[in-house]
C-alpha cells in the first residue's frame, strides 16, 4: 500500500510542477517555473498520466513487477526536475512505456478482447512518442503520438464499460479504422496540414463512434454519482470532438493558436473531465479506500469546462489575456476536486461484534454494466464489485 501512495504522490507532484510551468508559460511571473515551463507537456503526460495509468494497470495485473513501469514514469519526471538531460529522462519515460506494453500484452493474452487490443495501442503511442523525443524532436512533432496514448487508453477502458452494450455489424471495423487514421496522423504530426486533418478527423469519427457505443446514453438519465459520471463523459466526447474539428479547421501549420486549441481541448476538455468521473471508480481500488459521492463535485467540473472554453475561445480570438486566466481556473478546478475527493473519503468502521450484523454495500451502478462472465475484467474496481476478474484485488 506504502509503494501505491508513492508512485501516486510522485503522479501528483508531476502534475503540478507540469501545471506550474504551464501558467509561466501563460504570462504569470512565477519563481522556479523555467525549467517546468520547458517540460510542461512531458510532465502532465508521461509524468502525470504515464504514472497513473500504470499503477492503474499493475493493480489491475496484480504481480509485482508491473510497479516497475509507474516507478520508472516517475523517475522519469525526478531526473528532469533536477535539471538532467532530456534523453536521461526520456529514456526513463521509455523504459515505463515499454513495461505497460508488456503488461499489456501479458492481460492481452489471457483475454483476448478489443479493448485490452486498444490499451495495448496506447502504449505503443506512448513509447512511439516518447523515443522520438529521447531522440531530438520537439514536443509539437510528438504530439500526436502522446494524444494517442491518452486517447487510446480512455477509449479501451469506456470499450470495457460498455462491453455487453449490443453493437451493430460492422461497428468494432470503424472503430480500428479510426485508431488506424490516428496513428497516420500522428506519424504524419500535427505541424503538417495533412497530418492535423487527419488526425482531426481521426478524433471526430473516434468521438462519434464512442458516444453511439458508451453506456453514457443511458446513464445519463440516472442519479447520484451515476449521473454524474455520465456528465463528465458527455463533456468529454464533446471537446473530443471539438479538438477535431479545431485541427480541420485550424491546423498548426497555418493558425498561430491552432496547435494550443485542440491540444487543450484534449487535454483538458476531454482528459482531465475522464479523469473527474472515473476517479470515483480507480482511486477507491488504487488506494483501498471508500470516496462518498457528492453533488459539490458538478462545481470544480463545471470550473473545468468553463477553463477549456476560455482557453479555446481566446485562441481562436487570439485573446491573450482570455488565454492567461484559463490557466488559473484549471488549477482551482483540479484542486478543489482534490480537495472534494479527499474531503469524501469514507473511514472505515470498527469490525463488528461476532454475532452482529454487517452490511455488505452495493456496487455501485455507475461504475459498469454487469460483468460479462466470458469477458472477465481486468480493471481494478471498488471493494463491493460482483464481476469476475482475472486476478482478484488483495484485501
Amino acid at each position: 500500500m506504502a509503494l501505491r501512495a508513492g508512485l501516486l504522490a510522485c503522479g501528483i507532484v508531476a502534475m503540478l510542477c507540469g501545471l506550474w510551468g504551464g501558467l509561466f508559460r501563460l504570462g504569470f511571473d512565477l519563481p522556479h517555473a523555467a525549467n517546468a515551463a520547458a517540460l510542461h507537456g512531458a510532465l502532465l503526460i508521461c509524468g502525470l498520466f504515464g504514472t497513473v495509468i500504470g499503477l492503474e494497470r499493475a493493480v489491475a495485473f496484480g504481480r509485482t513487477w508491473g510497479y516497475a513501469a509507474p516507478a520508472c514514469a516517475a523517475t522519469g519526471s525526478a531526473l528532469l526536475l533536477a535539471g538532467a538531460p532530456v534523453p536521461i529522462g526520456a529514456a526513463a519515460y521509455a523504459m515505463s512505456a515499454a513495461l505497460l506494453i508488456a503488461v499489456t500484452l501479458v492481460i492481452t493474452s489471457r483475454q483476448r478482447t478489443l479493448f485490452n487490443a486498444t490499451l495495448a495501442a496506447g502504449a505503443v503511442s506512448w513509447l512511439a512518442g516518447t523515443l522520438l523525443w529521447a531522440a531530438g524532436a520537439d514536443v509539437p512533432d510528438v504530439a500526436g503520438w502522446w494524444i494517442g496514448f491518452l486517447v487510446l487508453t480512455i477509449a479501451g477502458e469506456r470499450l470495457e464499460l460498455g462491453r455487453l452494450m449490443a453493437k451493430k455489424r460492422g461497428s468494432e471495423f470503424l472503430f480500428v479504422a479510426g485508431v488506424a487514421l490516428l496513428a497516420a496522423g500522428a506519424a504524419l504530426t500535427l505541424t503538417l496540414t495533412l497530418g492535423a486533418a487527419i488526425y482531426g478527423a481521426a478524433l471526430l469519427a473516434l468521438a462519434v463512434w464512442l458516444v453511439r457505443h458508451d453506456v453514457v446514453r443511458h446513464t445519463i438519465r440516472q442519479t447520484g454519482q451515476t449521473r454524474f459520471m455520465a456528465a463528465c463523459m458527455a463533456a468529454g466526447y464533446l471537446w473530443l470532438g471539438i479538438a477535431g474539428l479545431l485541427l480541420i479547421v485550424m491546423p498548426p501549420a497555418t493558425s498561430t493558436f491552432g496547435y494550443d486549441a485542440a491540444l487543450h481541448a484534449v487535454l483538458i476538455g476531454f482528459v482531465l473531465s475522464m479523469v473527474f468521473g472515473h476517479a470515483l471508480i480507480i482511486l477507491p481500488a488504487v488506494a483501498r479506500v471508500r470516496i462518498a459521492y457528492r453533488p459539490w463535485l458538478y462545481l470544480p467540473l463545471a470550473v473545468l469546462h468553463l477553463a477549456v472554453a476560455l482557453r479555446v475561445g481566446g485562441d481562436i480570438l487570439a485573446e491573450d489575456t482570455v488565454r492567461a486566466w484559463s490557466g488559473p481556473l484549471t488549477l482551482a478546478a483540479l484542486l478543489g476536486f482534490v480537495g472534494l475527493i479527499v474531503g469524501g473519503i469514507v473511514r472505515k468502521r470498527p469490525t463488528a461484534r461476532a454475532g452482529a450484523g454487517t452490511v455488505t454495500p452495493a456496487p455501485d451502478a455507475s461504475a459498469a454494466p454487469p460483468a460479462d462472465r466470458s469477458a472477465p475484467s481486468t480493471r481494478p474496481h471498488p471493494a463491493g464489485w460482483r464481476g469476475s476478474a482475472v486476478r482478484s484485488l488483495p484485501r
